[in-house]
């Protein structure tokens, strides 16, 4: 079973006023709907198919004709026909659909988004009918709502960003494509819709990711930084055997020999660490300025040395 279905099969459980049902019942039909003499709706889930069923039943008084249909493909989900055959242009009208003069409504009227609540409840209708999430523990974040129409396409995404959720519209093929990306903005829609229980899946899987990516980003940090302290201490051990090679050791000062001594003596130390260390152990402070000031020295003979030769 889909994350998606979950949701679905979830957010078909709430109980709603009548006026919310309605809100929802008309972003279904709108969105799922061949309509003709009769109002066929075309459905794969069957939570989804089973609420409608009981809407038509509990506000209308109307119990619809079902067809149920196996899918000749790989996908071996059921297809849920329910068929209206009676009050259909009450139905059409009440749901906002059609106007009363009986003409196609690109997005809906005031009425069926009036309050916080029906427009959630809208929204809920949306998603159950042709929305999808991608699981967040297999994939990438993202949710779509794939829609018809163009101008009820950016009626969604305006809704979508009074809540800010960042959303965005994609043409695909004959779709607009209503999606999100952003795992905080796709919980956030989750809530919305009051699919609770998802919410908490999303979020602690998103939790994991977020420290798996800042554990693998800080190991990534601390790898880099040893790489970088080897490179350093290796160069500098370079230069002090051609020191070495060439008898140079006893004709430089004492602060040099000094630093050589520790770091032949201290490895795989950072200047950081080694400036601690000589403190520490020597009671003269030196800063890791200071200390890359003297390694800085001990380059420039070697340099000078190779200029000679």
């Amino acid at each position: 079973m889909s994350f998606s279905t979950d949701i679905k099969n979830e957010v078909t459980k709430l109980d709603s006023t009548k006026t919310e049902y309605i809100s929802e019942l008309s972003a279904i039909i709108r969105n799922t709907s061949q309509i003709e003499n009769s109002i066929k709706i075309h459905l794969e889930n069957n939570s989804v198919a089973r609420r409608i069923y009981k809407l038509f039943k509990d506000i209308y008084g109307i119990s619809p004709i079902v067809t149920v249909r196996k899918r000749y493909n790989f996908n071996k989900n059921l297809n849920y026909i329910l068929e209206i055959k009676e009050k259909v242009n009450t139905i059409l009208k009440d749901l906002s659909i059609y106007s009363e003069n009986m003409e196609y409504l690109n997005i809906p009227s005031d009425y069926i988004i009036s309050d916080e609540e029906e427009l959630r409840a809208y929204l809920r209708g949306v998603f159950l009918s042709v929305g999808s999430i991608n699981d967040p523990k297999t994939s990438r974040y993202h949710l779509e709502l794939a829609l018809d129409n163009k101008d009820y396409a950016n009626f969604i995404n305006d809704i979508l960003n009074s809540y800010y959720l960042n959303s965005r519209i994609l043409k695909r093929e004959k779709h607009y494509m209503v999606y999100i990306k952003e795992a905080e903005k796709i919980s956030d829609f989750l809530r919305i819709i009051k699919a609770y229980n998802a919410v908490m899946y999303y979020e602690d899987i998103r939790i994991y990711r977020d420290h798996k990516n800042m554990t693998n980003r800080l190991n990534n940090c601390e790898q880099a930084n040893i790489d970088k302290v080897f490179i350093t201490s290796n160069n500098q051990i370079k230069d002090i055997n051609i020191l070495k090679e060439n008898d140079m050791l006893e004709l430089i000062d004492e602060k040099l020999k000094e630093v050589i001594e520790y770091r032949l003596k201290y490895r795989e130390s950072s200047l950081q660490e080694l400036s601690e260390i000589i403190t520490l152990e020597t009671g003269k402070k030196i800063t890791k300025s200071g200390l890359n000031h003297r390694f800085r020295k001990i380059k420039e003979i070697v340099n000078n040395l190779n200029t000679k030769k």
